[in-house]
């Protein structure tokens, strides 16, 4: 308690104890699903992150075809934001107009944030196998 009266920025003490009790039920509960229990838990995790894009957003700068272009020659260039993904091992990219900018950015995060949630449900699926296995 007294760390919490010098520390302003922390939360009252009670956070840390619901904090633990929440940890406390989800591991309890992690031990007992089962692998159609966490496919469920995965599903609705995952159309909770929709829009969804893999790769990365860049704004380049191109050259147009006009010699004389002014922005070309300065070497300002034309800037033009694009999706940069793999796809079997091949690099490609995609135009992304000015006003779409921020939901494929939003679109990038989710697909970051669903690579994450991979790991997790791939490790409570494996807690799940192996409870299943032995019976409970």
């Amino acid at each position: 308690m007294g760390v919490v009266k010098h520390c302003p920025t922390l939360a009252h003490p009670q956070f840390f104890l619901d904090m633990y009790m929440c940890v406390m039920v989800h591991v309890h509960i992690m031990e007992q699903e089962t692998p159609d229990e966490v496919r469920a838990w995965f599903l609705a995790e995952v159309e909770r992150l929709w829009p969804l894009a893999g790769g990365s957003l860049s704004l380049r700068k191109n050259r147009c075809i006009r010699p004389t272009c002014q922005a070309c020659l300065s070497g300002e260039g034309h800037p033009a934001y694009a999706l940069h993904y793999r796809i079997k091992g091949r690099q490609s990219s995609l135009y992304v107009p000015d006003d779409l900018v921020e939901e494929v950015q939003r679109a990038v995060a989710n697909g970051r944030a669903l690579q994450e949630l991979m790991v997790v449900a791939g490790t409570r699926y494996v807690r799940a196998l192996k409870a299943t296995r032995r019976g409970r």
